[in-house]
């Protein structure tokens, strides 16, 4: 039998491995609450039954790392990575989005309902082997690697540009792609933003990178993103959940999105109402 493994980092940033459709292994969380799960969900502290229940949902509900993935999404009104790329391209800001799917890996979308279902359904991608029914649907021509379902950013931006996108945005979980991405020699005529999301636990190094090269980042439950945000004082959206526009392309995708959904625009308005955040922070 072809191995079928996929392992992401859900609710908590807890590691989860599913197998044929089913959880093989769950870690512990790594924190005990997200202000997500608490606001829609009612979860005051996160358990590994928690993490089970949301997944085997996310199984039944709409086919997460199987042959049955629902991969398209209506729009809906809230403002989170999926939805500032999803108005960005149905106005016309990008042209397409790098991103990840459990069962292809790396993947290059121009349908605004595909990159909302693929991205605002999944947490954090840390490894995917091929699902042959959702590389089809999606389109082999599409995958990076349609044989091993590969997790390269960088390597999908090569494939776009070769595709002959000229407004690129790339989603990536925090890295030092980040500023791979950021420094490859791309052609005068070709734009790239970078959208970084997950970055619970990211340590204050990589955070410094994050808002010197990419265009958005959430905080998550992010000590060091809220914290050093604090000190540079980009614009953003939310306090629960702040996502921060750190460049100027960031602060026109992010209020693209707001307007579209009739939002206040982004504000810059520091320091922030941290009451409203998760918390504990990581």
């Amino acid at each position: 039998m072809t191995e079928d493994k996929h392992v992401i980092e859900a609710l908590g940033k807890t590691r989860v491995t599913i197998e044929n459709g089913h959880i093989t292994s769950i870690g512990n969380p790594e924190i005990d609450y997200c202000p997500i799960f608490g606001k829609y969900h009612n979860i005051q502290k996160i358990t590994v039954d928690d993490v089970k229940k949301n997944i085997e949902y996310r199984i039944e509900d709409f086919g997460m790392c199987t042959k049955d993935r629902v991969l398209k999404m209506d729009d809906m009104l809230s403002v989170g990575i999926s939805e500032i790329l999803r108005s960005n391209l149905e106005y016309g800001s990008i042209d397409c989005v790098v991103g990840a799917c459990e069962g292809c890996g790396t993947l290059i979308m121009d349908d605004a309902d595909l990159v909302q279902g693929v991205g605002g359904r999944v947490s954090g991608l840390v490894s995917t082997t091929p699902i042959p029914e959702i590389i089809e649907r999606v389109g082999r021509e599409n995958v990076l690697n349609p044989k091993t379902a590969e997790l390269n950013q960088l390597k999908g931006l090569k494939m776009a540009i070769e595709k002959g996108y000229k407004e690129i945005a790339v989603t990536i979980i925090p890295s030092s792609m980040v500023k791979d991405i950021r420094k490859y020699e791309i052609p005068e005529d070709v734009n790239v933003y970078i959208f970084v999301a997950h970055t619970t636990g990211v340590t204050i190094e990589l955070t410094k990178e994050l808002f010197e090269y990419a265009d958005i980042v959430t905080a998550c439950a992010s000590k060091n993103i809220i914290e050093y945000a604090q000190i540079k004082k980009p614009y953003y959206y939310g306090n629960a959940v702040p996502i921060y526009a750190v460049s100027e392309n960031g602060r026109r995708f992010l209020d693209c999105r707001l307007k579209h959904i009739n939002k206040p625009l982004s504000t810059n308005d520091y320091p922030q109402d941290l009451t409203k955040m998760s918390r504990e922070l990581k």
